[in-house]
């Protein structure tokens, strides 16, 4: 089976979004649905995620689910409200639990329940979900986050932030949890196993060199091709050169509002009393300080 692929690029957190459907019987489900968020503004929007269901509905399209690749880190996710607009159930690996404990720990949250009870849905490691004629088989990839899957549907693999066109390489293993010896397996053991055919679509686009936008590679592109992790890379030189590049990259811009909603199944934090919702920000995390801000001797 070779599903249709409609993809929706995000601009501000380089995320694309993907509808994928059954032609004939207009079976549908959605990955990886952006919620618009302005941290300066401190406000959510429904924009991106608005053309996903106006798509959806011009179409004729059942979305049965609405599934995430992972709790992302760099944008907040549009599943409940497509839950609400579309009926489509929120979805994610069942190892979230392991990134909803390390979150409530860090940042302190007493709302968050720690059993993945706000998803409708949690995908054990090589598990077919059935949307209706469509059938979706969860590929575990860990190593840029423990819970970590990628979607193998009929002749199309959806890898969010495990694998990107190969001009860009893979996805980054420094969070917490996060392990570039498990990325690695993930990539050259789980992924490139599929056939060469098999096309890849990719979580993230950042457009090296100012390209246009590439939502699209092949296994055997990515072969032979990837800039960080070939079939022929090393495992020692790949743990080597990703853990020396993730040294020294920045968090991302919505780091903290993103794992907070995410991490929830989507649902922004409760209200506080005075009836306002807020995020947490760490300070200083892994820098401790005085009370001055005066960086503590190492």
């Amino acid at each position: 089976m070779s599903p249709s692929v409609k993809y929706f690029f995000d601009p501000n957190t380089f995320t694309l979004t993907y509808v994928v459907w059954d032609a004939v019987s207009k079976d549908a489900v959605v990955i990886d649905p952006v919620l618009d968020f302005s941290p300066i503004k401190g406000r959510t929007d429904t924009v991106s995620a608005q053309q996903v269901v106006d798509f959806a509905k011009q179409n004729g399209l059942t979305v049965h689910y609405s599934m995430e690749t992972h709790a992302h880190a760099d944008h907040l996710s549009a599943g409940p409200w497509l839950r609400e607009q579309l009926g489509a159930k929120v979805a994610i690996g069942a190892r979230i639990t392991e990134v909803q404990e390390t979150f409530k720990a860090i940042l302190d949250l007493d709302h968050l329940a720690t059993d993945g009870s706000q998803f409708d849905r949690l995908l054990a490691p090589d598990e077919v979900v059935r949307a209706g004629t469509l059938e979706i088989r969860a590929i575990p990839t860990p190593g840029h986050t423990p819970a970590c899957m990628s979607f193998l549907i009929g002749d199309a693999v959806f890898t969010g932030d495990a694998l990107f066109v190969e001009d860009f390489g893979t996805g980054r293993c420094d969070f917490p949890k996060g392990d570039s010896g498990c990325l690695y397996t993930s990539v050259h053991e789980r992924l490139y196993k599929l056939p060469e055919a098999t096309r890849v679509f990719v979580g993230h686009d950042y457009q090296p060199g100012g390209r246009e936008v590439r939502a699209e590679t092949t296994i055997g592109t990515s072969k032979e091709q990837n800039v960080q992790l070939t079939e022929a890379t090393p495992r020692e030189a790949f743990v080597s050169t990703r853990n020396a590049r993730d040294s020294k990259l920045d968090p991302p811009r919505l780091l903290w509002p993103a794992i907070q909603v995410n991490a929830n199944g989507g649902l922004l934090p409760p209200a506080s009393n005075n009836g306002i919702r807020f995020f947490k920000t760490p300070m200083n995390l892994r820098r401790p300080t005085t009370d001055s801000g005066a960086p503590l001797p190492q």
